[in-house]
């Protein structure tokens, strides 16, 4: 076990979702973005409009800048707080796909050399050369979310991977494809959004005809992405679906996001389709801000439902082996962890802290606690899911009544097993009554 990154007032959790959420605007645009400007490039040769050229030029600029720049960045956030966050649930995920990413990481360097090319190409090479490259960049995009997506949907749904433990058999799990498909079509929602509010910035006959083609795109990928959001919430596990629906806050966020994406469809469709001129950048600017409202409620559902595991079945929030994998020969943790403690396993520790004494029994307890507590909890009086509010619903008169808490925890479904012997257990419930105090 690795030492415990805690996070005040957010949580682990908070800071790789938020960062994780807004890295969905980014990456979605770099999927989504090419595939219609270089159906808008083509129109311009096509219908002889080299005004639309002008907004291919702008909206690649905002490609180049927004999703290779921010998102990139973003990106590195999410390879950062993850492992700090969580060493161990990386480390089980990078020992099965490091392959899959290598092959992702390829199509990225691809999707860098292609949207340059593109960018700085424009005007200077022949029409039919160009839009090839626009195209090898969209390929290249695309492959990209096929691969990442494999890995994400494998945290939820691993399937015949907890059996096997083959590469293939947890890389197409059983709500891959739906994924995959949800997140091909909603990406046109998220470059329409973008590409709307480039328009907005254009001339007004350009402007008109331009709205009416991205927002008709966007339309489309919205409606069909709904679709395809349902098939994927069909083929989630009966636990994911009475979480759902278990969990007062999760169903809270279902609705926000719902609300949302019907906000988002209703004004692709007048601006596609009734009141093209309705696009302008104040309203554009705002549902950006919908639009990432919607994404991070979507992902904190997406995270929810998965509790209290971080890949589902196999291993807990806490980091603890919950399933024996012989294929891979991984042992599950624990009821060792429960008779050996979790102590020995720290090899972090400094010797006055490996032995519970009366001197370091609050520190220990706290060690302990951060151990079970701190990737979904903060320990301060406010925050995310605070522990000395939820304890204090619990009005415990004593240590004892939180240690009887604790050894409960495995009978609920969206909270790990306690990780510690007894005598672990009665110092965590020391120091977690000592916040209720202050």
């Amino acid at each position: 076990m690795y030492p415990i990154w805690d996070v005040p007032y957010l949580s682990s959790a908070l800071v790789i979702g938020l960062i994780a959420s807004f890295h969905v605007l980014p990456s979605h645009l770099a999927v989504g973005a090419l595939w219609v400007t270089v159906y808008i490039e083509k129109l311009a040769y096509l219908r002889n409009r080299p005004d639309y050229l002008d907004f291919v030029k702008r909206f690649t600029l905002l490609l180049l800048i927004f999703s290779f720049i921010f998102g990139s960045l973003s990106g590195i956030g999410i390879w950062y707080s993850a492992t700090v966050s969580s060493p161990r649930g990386i480390s089980g995920l990078i020992h099965n796909y490091v392959w899959g990413w290598a092959t992702e990481w390829v199509f990225f360097i691809i999707e860098i050399a292609t949207i340059y090319a593109y960018y700085y190409t424009l005007g200077k090479v022949d029409p039919k050369t160009h839009i090839r490259i626009g195209y090898l960049y969209a390929l290249a995009a695309w492959i990209s979310m096929i691969i990442i997506t494999g890995i994400l949907a494998f945290m939820l749904t691993p399937g015949k991977w907890l059996e096997t433990g083959d590469f293939f058999d947890g890389f197409f799990n059983p709500t891959y494809f739906p994924q995959l498909l949800a997140r091909t079509f909603l990406m046109f929602g998220v470059a329409g959004i973008y590409g709307l509010t480039i328009a907005s910035t254009l001339k007004k006959p350009t402007k008109l005809d331009l709205t009416k083609i991205i927002s008709r795109v966007a339309f489309g990928g919205m409606i069909l992405g709904g679709l395809f959001v349902i098939w994927y919430l069909s083929k989630l596990p009966q636990s994911a679906k009475e979480l759902y629906t278990g969990l007062p806050y999760l169903s809270k966020l279902g609705k926000i996001a719902l609300v949302c994406y019907l906000i988002l469809v209703f004004y692709f469709l007048l601006t596609g389709f009734v009141i093209p001129r309705l696009n302008n950048l104040i309203l554009t600017s705002l549902l950006m801000l919908l639009t990432f409202v919607g994404i991070l409620c979507a992902e904190g559902i997406r995270e929810g439902i998965r509790r209290p595991f971080i890949i589902n079945y196999f291993m807990y929030g806490h980091q603890v082996i919950a399933k024996d994998l012989p294929a891979k020969n991984i042992k599950a943790e624990i009821e060792v962890i429960q008779k050996e403690g979790l102590l020995p396993r720290l090899g972090y520790l400094p010797d006055s802290l490996r032995k519970i004494t009366s001197e370091n029994r609050l520190e220990v307890g706290r060690i302990i606690a951060l151990h079970n507590c701190a990737n979904c909890h903060a320990f301060t009086e406010k925050g995310l899911r605070p522990l000395p509010a939820l304890f204090g619903k619990l009005s415990p008169q004593s240590p004892e009544d939180i240690d009887a808490f604790l050894a409960a925890l495995g009978s609920f479904p969206y909270m790990p097993p306690f990780a510690g012997n007894d005598e672990e257990r009665k110092v965590a419930a020391e120091y977690l009554f000592t916040l209720i105090k202050k």
